[in-house]
């Protein structure tokens, strides 16, 4: 029975993989439409032949990599529980120590050791292809020790999470995913508030901006949305990307303007300050406070549902996952694996919402500067930067994009026949 549902398991993975591929790169249809030939957002006016190519090569590979790696994950924990993996760290686990909070984290390091290892190649072939096009400057061992910070952050967050999320389902069978909800509201905005000042700087090291004649243009700015900020910080990315972003995050007394330096060395003036308002946009249209309520909503009903779903997989396929209950440790591979689905299917809608607010922050952006030139160089410099792909397919955009794509806002704000903003 078990080599008949893995052989089924990896069958269907495989179809899946074979029809994204065909869709990507032969299916779908990333043409620019006739009425927009030739304009601003049309990628052959700003991009030479070999970087109209590569954008085209690399955006697939990247979107292929992101469908072969998504449902690789679901089926790694569909394994785990399958061949008994899952049952095994739980007996070392509890042979070990009779403190729970210790069989948790025995538990939780092997899971997460047998994942990361599992899923390492998918990550290092994508760091290649970023290197080999140019788009990541950082060097390997560079690389590895994000990956290992990232291991340990992952698993410090994940030991706080299902320590908490296992001792409520020894509590409240039935009620459980109610009061995980109820506490992962402070837990969610105590994050948010830590992370510009703790997490943030284990990766990269942040600076006030030295140019403080920018700093002084940007603060203007910000004093102008009414946003409580005193510096601008900017951080050393160029070691690591030539990628361009910008952003501003945390909240309360914590929130800070942030720039990397490769914007910085890229971009005129006038372009960054198009970046920096439309990021302050984000703030002024309580953007950051819609997207934490929003979270909470989907969290409530992804919990909720997840209950109901385990419940029903324990009940009818929990000898052959090796779970006898909802709450033995045992049966978090399931969690995270209904989680994870549960998370992709929602993301069309998450990311719908998503660039509705990021089409609003262009708008903003655009009448608090009065530039729409440098908005449409601006948008023509992240697509060289990053080898973006102009028109994506349209499968690509529903579940990747949460930003519209650059073919809709450079032609957004060349087609606004508004002549004073």
């Amino acid at each position: 029975m078990v080599r008949k549902w893995a052989g089924r398991a990896v069958l269907l993975y495989i179809l899946f993989v074979a029809v994204m591929y065909w869709y990507i790169f032969y299916g779908a249809d990333t043409s620019i439409p006739q009425a927009l030939r030739g304009t601003a957002a049309d990628p052959a006016t700003f991009l030479n032949a070999r970087e109209l190519k590569l954008s085209e090569e690399y955006s697939g590979l990247r979107n292929f990599l992101f469908f072969v790696s998504t449902p690789y994950e679901w089926l790694l924990y569909f394994f785990v529980l399958l061949f008994g993996f899952s049952k095994a760290f739980e007996k070392s686990a509890l042979g070990t120590s009779k403190w729970k909070v210790i069989q948790t984290g025995i538990y939780l390091f092997w899971l997460s050791l047998v994942s990361y290892l599992a899923l390492f190649p998918i990550s290092f072939i994508g760091y290649r292809m970023s290197k080999s096009y140019h788009i990541s400057t950082q060097n390997f061992t560079s690389w590895m020790k994000d990956e290992v910070i990232d291991f340990w952050v992952n698993f410090g967050m994940m030991f706080i999470i299902v320590s908490v999320l296992y001792w409520l389902m020894k509590k409240s069978v039935k009620k459980w995913w109610l009061y995980a909800w109820l506490l992962s509201i402070p837990f969610s905005l105590f994050l948010m508030f830590l992370q510009p000042v703790l997490i943030d700087p284990l990766y990269n090291e942040f600076y006030p901006l030295k140019n403080k004649e920018l700093e002084t243009e940007i603060l203007a700015l910000a004093a102008q949305a009414e946003i409580p900020a005193e510096h601008v910080y900017e951080v050393n990315m160029a070691e690591k990307t030539n990628a361009l972003n910008a952003y501003v995050t945390g909240i309360g007394s914590n929130s800070r303007i942030v720039l990397w330096d490769t914007i910085l060395n890229k971009l005129e003036e006038d372009e960054i300050l198009f970046i920096m308002a439309h990021e302050m946009a984000h703030y002024v249209e309580k953007h950051i406070y819609i997207g934490i309520a929003g979270y909470l909503g989907m969290t409530l009903v992804g919990l909720w549902l997840t209950s109901k779903i385990m419940n029903y997989f324990i009940r009818r396929w929990g000898h052959m996952l090796k779970i006898h209950s909802v709450d033995s440790i045992s049966s978090l591979p399931l969690f995270l694996l209904i989680t994870a689905v549960l998370l992709f299917a929602s993301s069309p809608l998450s990311n719908y919402v998503s660039r509705y607010q990021e089409t609003r922050a262009d708008r903003y952006a655009i009448e608090m500067t009065g530039d729409k030139e440098s908005a449409i160089t601006t948008f023509q410099e992240l697509t060289r930067a990053g080898l973006s792909q102009v028109n994506p397919p349209l499968l690509v955009k529903w579940l990747r994009y949460s930003h519209p794509t650059m073919l809709e806002r450079i032609s957004t704000v060349e087609n606004d026949d508004t002549k004073d903003y």
